[in-house]
Parts: C-alpha cells; sequence; structure tokens
C-alpha cells in the first residue's frame, strides 16, 4: 500500500509518505470496529473521530484524512478505488501528508475492512 500511494503521489508531484506505527495502530482499531458494528463510517463505536483515534495513538502530528472500505479487494484494488473517489482522492494525494497508517480486519467471511489514515508530521512544513 505505501508503494502504491506513494507512486500515485509521485506522478501528481506531491512528497512521499512514509509509515507511522502510531497512524498504524489507528487504522487498525478502526478497522476492527467497523467490522464490529458491520458498517464502513468513520466514526468508532465509542463515538470516537478520526482525530480522536490518531491523538488516543499517540501521533503528534495532525490528521489530514482518513479513508475507509468494506470489500472483498485486494489492497491495489481497494486503493484504485478510492482513487475513484474525489474525496478519498484528495485524501491520498495532499501535499501536506508525511505520514501513513494503514491496516485491515478480515472476517472469517472473507470481508475486509480497510483503513488508510494519513498525517502531517508536527515538524512537516505547510504544502506552498
Amino acid at each position: 500500500m505505501l508503494d502504491g500511494v506513494n507512486a500515485l503521489r509521485e506522478a501528481r508531484g506531491a512528497p512521499p509518505v512514509q509509515l507511522s506505527s502510531e497512524l498504524n495502530a489507528a487504522a487498525k482499531t478502526h478497522a476492527r470496529d467497523m467490522s464490529a458494528q458491520n458498517r464502513p463510517w468513520h466514526f468508532g463505536s465509542d463515538g470516537s473521530s478520526p482525530i480522536d483515534r490518531v491523538e488516543r495513538a499517540g501521533y503528534r502530528g495532525r490528521l489530514v484524512g482518513e479513508n475507509i472500505s468494506e470489500t472483498f479487494e485486494t489492497e491495489l484494488q481497494t486503493l484504485a478505488a478510492w482513487m475513484d473517489i474525489e474525496e478519498s482522492r484528495e485524501v491520498i494525494l495532499d501535499p501536506r501528508a508525511r505520514d501513513l497508517g494503514f491496516a485491515w480486519f478480515q472476517e472469517s467471511s472473507g470481508k475486509i475492512w480497510w483503513t488508510l489514515v494519513l498525517g502531517q508530521s508536527s515538524g512537516a512544513r505547510p504544502a506552498s
């Protein structure tokens, strides 16, 4: 996923992102929680927002955005689907992003719940 996101960002002139363990943790928590709720949405079962989850995970930067999905598709198919949706594409290509978190949770049925989180490191310079 990281390589795919960075290839798309490079093609659009956006700087690369790097994996963040904190954002990975926030993404993992939400992927599993969406499965428990049986619905793809940005709010946790405890009412948490994406901002709440990245803060709880200890991320010290700013949330740029969160993409979610509920599919039976691979990570590259999911990334392609996100690129077909304007709001999701804008999150992936946002030039402010420097950090990426990504996780999935697969149910026994094969259904996969995907979460991708992008953040702007506290030390990152604003996009011009």
